[in-house]
């Protein structure tokens, strides 16, 4: 009687130091890893919008989840470095901040869960199988840009009336380039406007592509421009847009809040706060390969009324009440 006395003392207490033990034991909070081509200021808005999203979903930064944010500032050979650098700290989950970055993402590592967030043709990029059944490590949402070129050019159109010539801006090396000039030379072909391709692959074919537009006399320009090389110099190419005083549509409202004339695309900030509902889901246990990739439900039309004036230009009426915002 009296053994068993002892062993259940000695099993109580054993319960009650492995039960404090337990308890005292810091809780493993997931780790997201956050790479983005240029710095953290060109990505304000969307990295508050996917923290916004994350916490929507109950996730608090620093509570109950971590982010590791690594920037190339324009450095596109730095992306690698630091693309290694995430997976080394073994992240839960990688978000990609664009095309340029998911492809070395995808270099680094085919186990950890990669959220693309800015990808205009996720296929041709190879980086899913199929939007339905991606099929790897890789899953997220779409910019769906190919499909928006050809409405571009009919907004450029309809607040250039006389357009009859636009130089089109963008890189032969991007995937979902080439869909997009067909979209662009489709839309031309009903308007009757005559497409002037100018492919820029690095930085010092930027100016050299605006000289070209104003000597081959055209009227407006039409960017196709994605990825770290669009994010990191867009500054550039909205300056020498204004200063060739040529009406420019872009593909981000990025550019236009850095001064360029108009925009229509899907919402970035929208896909961000949305990228958070993958990083949710995958760290509940779904897997990215069963995910099926996002195509964008919201789009917007800015229009800069500050550039049009300064270009000399009057932006139609019609133009104008069609915008979701215009900066005054």
């Amino acid at each position: 009687m009296k053994g068993k006395l002892v062993f259940l003392l000695l099993t109580t207490l054993w319960l009650a130091t492995t039960t404090v033990a337990t308890a005292q034991q810091p809780t493993k909070i997931p780790r997201i890893g956050y790479l983005g081509g240029t710095s953290a200021a060109a990505y304000a808005g969307r990295i508050e919008a996917f923290l916004q999203g994350l916490r929507e979903l109950g996730y608090v930064e620093g509570k109950n989840v971590a982010i590791e944010r690594r920037f190339a500032s324009g450095k596109t050979d730095r992306l690698s470095e630091l693309a290694a650098e995430l997976v080394r700290l073994k992240v839960d989950i990688l978000v990609s901040a664009g095309p340029t970055v998911t492809r070395l993402l995808k270099e680094a590592t085919s186990t950890i869960p990669i959220v693309m967030t800015n990808e205009g043709d996720p296929v041709g990029s190879g980086f899913v199988a199929s939007l339905a059944r991606p099929g790897g490590n890789i899953t997220g949402l779409s910019a769906l840009a190919p499909e928006l070129s050809g409405k571009r050019l009919e907004l450029l159109k309809e607040t250039v009336p006389k357009l009859s010539r636009v130089a089109v801006l963008g890189n032969s090396t991007e995937p979902a380039n080439a869909q997009s000039l067909r979209e662009v030379e489709l839309a031309a072909g009903a308007f009757g406007v005559t497409v002037q391709y100018l492919d820029i692959l690095s930085p010092k074919d930027i100016e050299i592509a605006f000289r070209a537009a104003s000597k081959g006399r055209a009227d407006a320009v039409l960017i196709l421009l994605a990825g770290g090389l669009a994010t990191a110099h867009r500054t550039e190419i909205v300056e020498l847009a204004a200063k060739s005083r040529l009406p420019a549509i872009y593909n981000s409202a990025e550019f236009v809040d850095a001064g360029g004339l108009m925009s229509y695309a899907a919402s970035l900030t929208d896909v961000s706060r949305r990228a958070a509902v993958y990083v949710d889901k995958i760290l509940k246990g779904r897997t990215p390969a069963d995910l099926p990739v996002e195509q964008p439900i919201k789009f917007e039309f800015i229009v800069n009324l500050k550039t049009a004036k300064q270009i000399g230009l009057t932006v139609p009426p019609n133009v104008l009440a069609r915008a979701d915002r215009v900066i005054r």
